[in-house]
């Protein structure tokens, strides 16, 4: 195993980061999408003479009811990555699992995509720019700390800074994510 295992490292200095170029708008989130990982991935491993055999088992597949009373399909998969050297024969096996939903026929796939994508992230010690040990949400709803006497045990709108009661604070929170004002809750409101 050490020849292929001295290509995997030159893998991994290839795809030691992927940026976070996909945008989650129903969240509001961005993230690395599965295609730039894999198009990174791939070209890596073809550059160094590694083919890659993807082997998928489906282990669970329920019906989910959303929060709106919708019924779709979850779907959970492990893939089993099988990397060879072209040169030498040797392999290396990866595994990862993968878990995804859908209305219609789409969740075996996304399962798929989400599995391949966090073996590759998680195996090749892939950087996205993710912390786990932060807490932005949390940071981005919480108020500013503030030693002015004016703000120092009030509320304060995320989006324009105004002061607002624990009732405002706590029903946006539960219904925004965040802490708004009345203002900028009908904002929202409006835009959505």
């Amino acid at each position: 195993m050490q020849k292929i295992a001295k290509k995997f490292v030159e893998v991994m200095k290839d795809c030691s980061h992927v940026a976070k170029n996909g945008t989650n708008s129903f969240h509001n989130y961005k993230y690395a999408t599965a295609t730039d990982v894999l198009e990174k991935v791939n070209s890596s491993l073809t550059k160094h003479g590694i083919a890659s055999v993807v082997s998928p088992n489906l282990l669970n597949m329920q019906q989910v009811t959303t929060a709106k009373g919708n019924i779709e399909q979850l779907a959970t998969v492990e893939v089993t990555v099988t990397l060879i050297d072209s040169d030498s024969g040797e392999s290396l096996t990866l595994k990862g699992l993968g878990s995804g939903q859908d209305p219609s026929d789409k969740a075996t796939a996304k399962a798929q995509t989400m599995a391949l994508k966090y073996t590759y992230l998680a195996s090749l010690a892939i950087a996205t720019g993710d912390d786990p040990e932060a807490d932005l949400h949390t940071d981005d709803v919480m108020p500013p700390k503030s030693t002015s006497p004016k703000t120092a045990n009030n509320l304060i709108c995320n989006d324009c800074g105004s002061l607002i009661s624990q009732k405002v604070a706590d029903y946006s929170k539960a219904k925004f994510g965040r802490f708004l004002c009345l203002d900028c809750q009908r904002a929202k409101k409006s835009v959505a």
